[in-house]
């Protein structure tokens, strides 16, 4: 019977913060642009070198993946906790993590999901060889999620807080860093030719890891923040 319950909240949940996200489309498409403005600006300021558009194209994608997760992590929990629903959520029968994760699945829905279905399109832009058009969606298939995971640890420990957009920029970022090593690293072994494998199993272990701790931590530190 609980498990049915959670399984209801968890989708009713996923189901309003799309809702809401429809009513506020500038929100969402914010950081999506800022994805698409960045990847668009470098070819054309560096130039039309196709050699070297290749070789700093993986970094390129995923410090912009990276920059417009954080740019939208504000809003993972701040609406819900000035308009009071964070108080309902803690208060409900369902489990608070597994709340957190209709949040979370939700948020990846509206960021991580347009950046992979954007990044096969934008990479035409860096002459990519085509065979790594798939290692670069596969990459952010699994790095945008663990970005979300890991982002909402911050954005529920800087919650209330003055100044917290850029306390929680400062406490993310740093954990950031295997996955953007990680991710640039597959798609740059697939542009030269060698194999991805690697970077992308230690991606899906990350992604394993950030599901189980990060909804749980986010979850302690959101009644935390409500005391």
């Amino acid at each position: 019977m609980r498990d049915s319950l959670g399984v209801c909240c968890l989708y009713g949940l996923v189901k309003r913060d799309l809702q809401v996200a429809m009513h506020q489309k500038a929100a969402v498409l914010t950081s999506l642009s800022f994805f698409v403005l960045v990847v668009s600006l470098f070819p054309l300021g560096i130039g039309p070198e196709q050699e070297t558009l290749r070789r700093i194209a993986p970094g390129i994608f995923w410090i912009a993946a990276l920059l417009a997760t954080v740019l939208s992590l504000g809003r993972l929990f701040e609406q819900d906790y000035a308009d009071g629903s964070l108080e309902q959520l803690v208060l409900s029968p369902a489990p608070l993590s597994l709340l957190v994760f209709g949040k979370l699945t939700a948020h990846w829905l509206l960021t991580g999901l347009p950046l992979i279905l954007l990044a096969p399109l934008l990479a035409l832009q860096f002459g990519l060889p085509p065979g790594s058009l798939p290692v670069l969606a596969i990459s952010l298939l699994l790095g945008t999620p663990v970005l979300s995971l890991l982002g909402s640890i911050g954005a529920s420990l800087t919650l209330g807080l003055r100044g917290g957009s850029v306390l929680l920029t400062l406490l993310v970022v740093p954990l950031y860093v295997p996955v953007l090593i990680f991710g640039a690293g597959a798609v740059d072994a697939a542009v030269t030719g060698s194999t991805a494998e690697s970077h992308l199993s230690l991606l899906g272990a990350m992604l394993v890891i950030s599901l189980f701790f990060a909804p749980w931590v986010s979850a302690v530190a959101l009644r935390i923040a409500l005391e």
